[in-house]
């Protein structure tokens, strides 16, 4: 690639064009697949120019992206992707007075208010990917999300916007008087062209009837069909009183015009504070459309719609199942109606009129109000909508063909009930509704699956008949996801032949050498070709150790990713996926890329070891297994097991690497040093020989490794455990996992958790069992986790029920019970497994679930004040949850709890130990974990449940971090 190499000497950023990055690039969050030529990160404008240059000379092209997650296959093509997303993210200038907010394309769009809400201002548009949506891709699709009712669309927001034009001249557009207007036509170039091609068109009044017979009801905000030139007509040069803006064409353009570098954007002051939502439920779609118009009757802010098969999909989901707490029976539809006030009694007031409207209508049969405080899980509930979707199992997917049609308000129940009727005429009896009801936008996908060459002419088939059917209600085909290449080949359905070339025309004036997102908005391919997968393919089924039969093969979990981006969240939007895509802005670094790299060569490439690709390998290198995808991933992507499993198989060719070995096997490695503990100590600690053991070993020096306490817990607790004082009564029973890290490395912590168990009441019992097999799950040795794990079902299944639980101190250690143990053992376990995990608890948990059973009282500990710093650990936020932490260390009385917002500590197991992975490690602990730990006063109390978390905050801070349950035992009474 000689002309690639050159063009990537040229650039101050990056441009990649091996396979991998161009696998993960070959999609975004729609059903399109092709593979780029290659991807640019670019640092400056200069090297936007030097691509475009290069495009035009060559004959490519140049496709836009930011987060990736438009779903009409708007960043897809076989050119250079140019993501902007990691360098172009600058607030460039903010002005409260006026304002308004200057910034790169890159910006997003929560951090942008994050930025803002101090100055009691906000960006408007919010769509449903908000905290990784970016400013660039909501102008380029006209972004307006939940609240346009009341704000309008990006369109409305966008002041001015700094390009870079096809032939390589940067333009500045922005309002322009009718004077400047004409000394632009004046211009002896690209830029005067463009303005002299749009006077000539819509100067001609019969060019003006044409578009005013054909575009959607003026009625409808949400228009983003072809190029707005209905927009522009409003400009005083045509018929209205407006200064002209060519920013309201470029507005929705989707990046087939211009190549945007700078965005000026309109604020508005924040809403009013307090906030409630109406949760009306309904026992059919029809009566739920009825209500949304009784709902616009009102000063709601937003009207979104829910229907059961969302519904139902948050049931699966770990993470969303909690945030159900509202739903009442089995409703067919709910609509998440939002009101605001200065105060909760005017907030209240307006949605009680409304649920007086609805029940005089009969519309409705439960109508619970959120309150302001439960308002924001509310809506974490409604904005997972399209992550969820992947959560439908197998092949058939909820596909987004017609999801994005927008009708009049008055027309929505009569549209829906026809498309509705429509669809079930291709034997869809049950489609996906859901999103904007109170704008007249119902997101609405078939079930099909795209594997299947019928399914895909089904396709094509029901996308015309649902562009017949908008046409006939006058509404608009795309109303915020843009047109893309799923909805541009039915734009001469929608607004005529004559306006369709009139696009055409002023595509090709702008860019006459079609080197700005080509095949997009007009000239596409048919809607049916360019999928992620071949009709009629076979997918592949690779034998694997881990048992991924309940999603439908290791495979499927992949394809489970639909491309949302939830992955690509920052540190400020709070939660642990994906801390490595925190700390390196990478595409690779993200579930979704990693899912998008497995699905492309598990798929695609034939070896005697599917999984033996170095491209896999990479991808998931920086992968920390944090299981944050597991409940925070809409879909349930579960990389940490999909990981181990790679590790496995791959290692079945190219062997088990030394260090892999000596984490995988830690445990036998602390046994043999436990029989001379200062002996080990010394060579651990000793500059020379650990220097020694960690250079062979490629661990990091910075890092210091475990000691190994002087007796194991098992050793203490035969010795020990019966002399330990006790309550005067028995409460019950437990039993105590001792983990291998307690064991050998956090005995004294062991002893604490012991002997504060035996204090409050409870006997405590040991017995002999395996290791947990975390170690080796996390190094891929899955045939010596299996052993473990089956050991362990097998001792465990006949000692532990409802009444005598097994308690855990490590999370990643006992947490395996619930999540790895139930699919690596045989099937002869399965069934043990599965009600095992149902008994087993983290000691949080164990003692959380007392303290509410009134079995533990704060009489039992001291009443001295002290400030507690809370960290929690990945598996067990993922996995149980910080809550029970939170109760029982604030159990002491005069106790204050506050819990840092970090997602990951960094560490993660062997992860911050290896030598390669350090830099990444110490990154990830300072998005969040290391300014909090160094902010606090020197008398606040460190929490972390997690022996990686300590280890990490220790050497990345140089502050010591305490079990929950060592500060417990510190503030217990006459111990």
């Amino acid at each position: 690639m000689p002309l690639l190499e050159k063009l990537a000497s040229q650039l101050e950023g990056e441009l990649r064009f091996d396979r991998l990055t161009k696998a993960i690039y070959a999609t975004d969050a729609s059903v399109y697949r092709e593979i780029p030529l290659a991807v640019a990160f670019p640092k400056t404008e200069k090297d936007i120019v030097v691509l475009i240059d290069f495009a035009r000379a060559n004959q490519t092209s140049l496709i836009p992206r930011t987060a990736g997650t438009s779903l009409a296959g708007q960043c897809v093509g076989n050119g250079i992707v140019v993501d902007v997303s990691k360098h172009f993210t600058k607030i460039l200038e903010f002005n409260k007075e006026e304002r308004w907010v200057r910034v790169q394309p890159g910006v997003v769009r929560d951090e942008l208010n994050r930025f803002l809400k101090p100055h009691g201002l906000f960006f408007s548009p919010i769509t449903s990917t908000a905290n990784r949506a970016m400013i660039g891709g909501m102008v380029g699709n006209n972004s307006s999300g939940t609240t346009s009712i009341v704000y309008g669309v990006t369109r409305d927001k966008v002041i001015s916007l700094d390009t870079i034009l096809s032939d390589g001249r940067k333009v500045v557009f922005g309002e322009i008087s009718k004077e400047d207007f004409d000394k632009k036509c004046g211009q002896n170039d690209r830029e005067g062209e463009i303005y002299r091609q749009i006077l000539t068109e819509l100067g001609d009044p019969e060019v003006r009837e044409e578009i005013h017979a054909q575009f959607p009801k003026k009625s409808i905000h949400r228009r983003n069909t072809g190029y707005a030139v209905d927009e522009l007509l409003k400009a005083e040069i045509f018929e209205g009183a407006e200064k002209f803006n060519f920013c309201k064409l470029l507005a929705g353009s989707e990046g087939t015009l211009a190549f945007t570098t700078e965005i000026k954007i309109a604020l508005d002051p924040l809403p009013d504070p307090v906030e409630i939502v109406v949760a009306a439920h309904f026992e059919s779609i029809h009566q739920s459309m009825k209500s949304a118009q009784v709902a616009m009757k009102h000063p709601a802010t937003a009207v979104e719609l829910m229907d059961k098969i969302i519904l139902d999909c948050t049931k699966e989901s770990i993470e969303y199942s909690k945030n159900r707490y509202f739903v009442e029976g089995d409703p067919a539809a709910l609509l998440m109606i939002e009101f605001r006030g200065k105060t909760l009694e005017e907030a209240m007031a307006k949605g009680e009129a409304l649920i007086a409207d609805l029940k005089a209508g009969g519309y409705g049969y439960a109508y619970p109000i959120i309150g302001p405080d439960k308002t924001a899980s509310a809506w974490a509930l409604r904005a997972a909508g399209l992550g969820l979707l992947g959560n439908i199992p197998g092949d058939p997917k909820a596909v987004a063909c017609i999801e994005d049609t927008a009708v009049d308000i008055a027309d929505l129940a009569d549209y829906i009930d026809e498309l509705d009727e429509t669809l079930k005429g291709f034997g869809q009896e049950q489609v996906v509704h859901y999103a904007h009801a109170g704008a007249g936008e119902i997101h609405i996908r078939p079930i099909l699956d795209l594997k299947k060459a019928a399914d895909v002419e089904e396709f094509f088939k029901i996308s015309e008949a649902s562009a017949k059917l908008v046409k006939k209600y006058n509404g608009s085909l795309s109303g915020e996801h843009g047109d893309g290449r799923v909805r541009a080949p039915f734009i001469p359905i929608m607004v005529g032949e004559k306006n369709y070339q009139l696009f055409r025309r002023i595509k090709y004036t702008w860019d006459p050498d079609n080197i700005f997102n080509p095949g997009k908005i007009v000239d596409t391919a048919p809607m049916n070709q360019f999928l992620r997968y071949e009709p009629g393919m076979k997918t592949p089924e690779p034998e694997t150790v881990l048992d991924f039969s309940g999603v439908g093969g290791i495979l499927r979990l992949a394809e489970k990713c639909n491309g949302s981006g939830d992955c690509r969240k920052l540190p400020g939007s709070g939660g642990t996926m994906c801390p490595s895509y925190m700390a390196t802005r990478n595409e690779r670094d993200t579930v979704r890329g990693r899912a998008n790299t497995l699905r492309e060569f598990l798929t695609l490439d034939k070896k005697e070891n599917a999984f033996d690709h170095p491209e896999i390998k990479e991808a998931l290198d920086l992968c920390l297994s944090c299981k944050g995808c597991t409940a925070e991933c809409p879909s349930n992507v579960d990389m940490a097991s999909m990981k181990a499993e790679f590790l496995f198989q791959y290692q079945k060719t190219h062997g088990v690497p030394l260090r892999s070995k000596a984490f995988a096997y830690i445990n036998e490695l602390n046994e043999l040093g436990s029989k001379v503990p200062a002996i080990a100590n010394f060579f651990l600690g000793n500059p020379l020989t650990g220097g020694l053991m960690k250079k062979v070993l490629n661990v990091a020096p910075q890092r210091q490794l475990p000691e190994i306490s002087p007796v194991s817990l098992r050793k203490w607790y035969r010795h020990q455990y019966a002399a330990l004082p006790g309550a005067a009564k028995v409460i019950k029973s437990v039993y105590f996992f001792v983990d291998e890290f307690t064991n050998h490395n956090d005995t004294q912590i062991g002893i604490k958790a012991i002997s504060l168990l035996k204090k409050l009441g409870y006997e405590v019992k040991v017995v002999d069992h395996e290791e947990s097999g975390r170690s080796a799950l996390s190094k891929g040795l899955l045939i010596k986790a299996k052993k473990h794990a089956e050991a362990n079902v097998r001792i465990f299944e006949k000692l532990i029920d409802g009444n005598t639980p097994l308690v855990g101190l490590e999370p990643s250690a006992i947490l395996s019970f619930r999540d790895e143990y139930p699919r690596i053992v045989g099937p002869e376990l399965v069934a043990a497994a599965k009600k095992l995990k149902f008994h087993v608890q983290l000691i949080d948990e164990f003692l959380g679930k007392e303290v509410a059973a009134g079995n533990i009282k704060p009489e039992s500990f001291n009443t001295d004040a002290k400030k507690i710093k809370l960290h929690g650990h990945c598996h067990q936020k993922a996995l149980s949850s910080l809550s029970w932490t939170q109760k029982i260390l604030s159990l002491p009385a005069n106790y204050t709890v506050e819990t840092i917002p970090s997602g990951c500590c960094g560490m993660a197991g062997s992860f911050g130990y290896e030598a390669e992975h350090f830099e990444v490690s110490q990154q990830v602990g300072e998005l969040v974990l290391f300014p909090a730990v160094r902010k606090a006063d020197a008398d606040t109390v460190i929490a972390a449940p997690g022996t990686s978390c300590r280890h990490q905050i220790a050497d990345g801070t140089g502050r010591k971090a305490l079990h929950p349950v060592e500060i417990l035992w510190e503030a217990l009474e006459g111990k």
